[in-house]
């Protein structure tokens, strides 16, 4: 294959929050191969990421945490950008859409676009909250899912189904700043059109020409992304507001732009060109190499990022003119954990540092087993009882069994000095003809972007050498002095196949290879040699490897299994004992004492109090209106009657599993509802 020239991306995490293993095994991981794969094989390639730092995420966390939007993401960089360093993942940089040179860049960037008459500027109806008067972005608005029936989809996206959201679509929209129905004002914003540019997206999409000239294989994108977007193309493009009413951002750099900023999903790619005028600003070169001309740019992205770079960003690169458009958009699918969707809020998680900072010296098992269970073309889930199962069986039996057997053998009989290998059988041609094979069938799955297939392809030249020794059982013939030669060239064989398995497994797993070459005296940076037979010379002094892989007990996993239980931030809610129901089926409803153990009052409400009560069934959170009539040391200690079976509801950002039940009087004050007798919690009420 010709040196092409690629620019690869890496989705800009959001900086709100650390990096999970969804993240890892969906983006990061994949991409990080992939460049490892490219340098070996001397292509020019410029590996670019960075933290997205704008954005509403951004704002709420900053209010849910009663900071700054700057405090959060300075925070959240940090982490992040530590436990890529410490994960090993191979950046040129990681940069941040904070930085100057990002706000100049993007500020630019838009004012092109606007004086090339790419935007339309429309006053339209936005939603506001009047309560905290401000206009509302996409991310302080959620509602239904007008697609999926999702009840908590967001003003721009529906995480559960993936569609692209405006926020006027969503059923019944609240507010996520006060909780209450939004109205609808008056506005004015910069507008794409993406209506303009459907035709050629079809056939650069479709057929991978622009203009009637091929432009990318596409046979080559999976078929996701293409569905994904086609199916918004015949669905009819619509304008896209390129601005926000906010003050968290890159500034509008254009008159009338006052208090307003641009949309995070024009903000946050251009954050790749920015990262790159940096990265080559710092090692004196030209950035416009890595954006112009004859070069693949390549995206790696979650599925819900799809439409972003394969749609909108293409719009943009196209309408600014000279840039190039990507090349490929991998993008992966969801990647869950023991049985449910992973979930920042609720906690459901193994977070990446957390990992790192348990079990540092077991960096390369989870690059392993991530990539073994990588959601290329459907969801996936991670368990902690599989990866015990794939480290033990996978590397520890295959690959680390194969390496230790190699060179204990080799220090057993010659000193550790490779043999000489003497005439060779069937057997061994055999052997010589199918590890032939190997750097070549890797390398066609790499550039087919089949990375899952390709570290599988790897293992097997393991499990090869493992069958070779199985059948060779060359320990047997030891003690026969007849049997030298033959012996000899079994080691020999094993040896070559030891120093191939340092070559090919950089890419995916380079610690490993970096203790496989030590052992071996041997080092190799070139894909090209891993074609080759002979890579040691007899002669050559090599020393024992150490353990590569020590076995995973069940200790461990029980212990993460229980911690990932434990910390997960949902109180578990039993199943009601009836349906959920209305106050027009009195009869249904399951109606129960409960004793609050803590309370709180809930931030900007003077009515409402967050409780934890204990029902006798569970301990769930229930939001309440009494907070006028009990103080929270006051709550505590009561026992209170609970309806149960009321469907979640969030009241504030918090949500509420149930309703304290109250009586009230003719002056309007609350009383709780308790038993004559003492009750105990989760006593029916009949």
């Amino acid at each position: 294959m010709s040196k092409d020239k690629f620019t690869v991306t890496a989705a800009l995490p959001y900086a709100n929050g650390p990096l999970h293993l969804g993240h890892v095994a969906g983006v990061y991981l994949p991409s990080d191969i992939f460049v490892r794969f490219l340098r070996m094989n001397d292509h020019d390639v410029a590996f670019i990421c960075g933290s997205d730092e704008h954005g509403a995420a951004i704002t709420l966390r900053a209010k849910k945490e009663e900071t700054t939007p700057k405090e959060i993401v300075d925070k959240y960089n940090g982490i992040i950008g530590k436990a890529f360093n410490d994960f090993d993942i191979s950046f040129d940089i990681f940069h941040r859409t904070s930085a100057e040179i990002h706000h100049e860049t993007a500020q630019d960037f838009f004012k092109v676009l606007n004086e090339k008459d790419h935007f339309t500027k429309e006053t339209s109806q936005q939603y506001y909250d009047e309560e905290y008067n401000q206009f509302l972005a996409d991310r302080y608005i959620s509602g239904e899912c007008p697609k999926c029936q999702n009840p908590n989809a967001y003003g721009d996206q529906c995480e559960n189904c993936g569609s692209a959201l405006s926020p006027t679509e969503l059923k019944n929209p609240v507010s996520t700043l006060s909780g209450k129905t939004p109205v609808m004002k008056e506005t004015s914003h910069w507008y794409l059109p993406m209506e303009r540019h459907e035709e050629w997206l079809k056939d650069w999409i479709k057929d991978g020409k622009l203009d009637g000239v091929q432009q990318h294989d596409t046979a080559k994108w999976r078929n996701q992304v293409v569905g994904q977007c086609m199916s918004w193309i015949d669905g009819g493009l619509r304008p896209r507001a390129m601005t926000r009413d906010l003050d968290w951002g890159v500034k509008v750099p254009v008159e009338g732009g006052d208090g307003k900023v641009l949309y995070v999903w024009l903000d946050a790619p251009i954050g790749y060109i920015s990262a790159t005028k940096q990265w080559a600003s710092d090692n004196n070169k030209d950035w416009k190499d890595y954006w112009t001309g004859d070069r693949k740019l390549v995206h790696f992205i979650g599925k819900d990022n799809i439409v972003f770079h394969a749609i909108i960003f293409p719009i943009l690169l196209k309408a600014h003119e000279g840039l190039i458009l990507p090349d490929n958009v991998p993008a992966y699918e969801f990647l869950n954990l023991e049985g449910d969707k992973f979930s920042t809020s609720r906690n459901w998680a193994v977070w990446l540092h957390e990992y790192i900072e348990a079990y540092p010296d077991k960096i390369d098992e989870l690059k392993y087993v991530l990539t073994s269970i990588a959601p290329e073309t459907k969801d996936s889930e991670f368990t902690w009882k599989e990866y015990q199962t794939r480290v033990n069986s996978e590397l520890a039996d295959n690959l680390g069994n194969f390496v230790n057997r190699v060179t204990v053998l080799t220090q057993k009989y010659y000193d550790g000095a490779v043999p000489e290998r003497g005439e060779m059988t069937e057997i061994d041609e055999s052997i010589v003809e199918q590890m032939g094979v190997f750097s070549s069938k890797i390398s066609d799955l790499v550039y087919q972007y089949k990375l899952r297939d390709a570290q599988a392809e790897v293992m097997n030249l393991a499990r090869l050498g493992n069958k070779y020794l199985a059948e060779t059982e060359p320990w047997k013939m030891f003690k026969d002095p007849a049997n030298e030669e033959r012996i000899r060239t079994i080691m020999n064989i094993a040896m070559q196949i030891t120093a191939k398995l340092s070559i090919v497994l950089q890419p995916f797993l380079p610690a490993t290879a970096s203790k496989i070459s030590s052992a071996l005296n041997f080092v190799s940076k070139s894909w090209s040699d891993a074609a080759e037979f002979e890579l040691i010379p007899a002669g050559h002094s090599t020393t024992k490897a150490p353990i590569l892989f020590p076995k995973i007990d069940d200790a461990l996993v029980d212990v993460e299994v229980e911690k990932l239980n434990a910390s997960k931030v949902v109180e578990t809610v039993f199943e009601a004992q009836k349906k959920d129901t209305s106050f027009d089926n009195f009869t249904e409803m399951d109606i129960r004492l409960g004793t609050i153990l803590e309370a709180e009052k809930i931030k900007k409400a003077d009515k409402l109090l967050k409780l934890l009560v204990d029902t006798g069934l569970d301990k769930r959170t229930i939001v309440s209106g009494i907070a006028k009539h009990y103080s929270p040391e006051e709550a505590v200690g009561k026992t209170v009657t609970v309806l149960m079976n009321l469907p979640p509801r969030k009241i504030r950002g918090v949500e509420s599993n149930g309703m304290i039940l109250m009586a009230e009087n003719a002056d309007g004050e609350l009383s709780f509802i308790s038993p004559e007798k003492n009750f105990e919690a989760g006593s029916g009420i009949s």
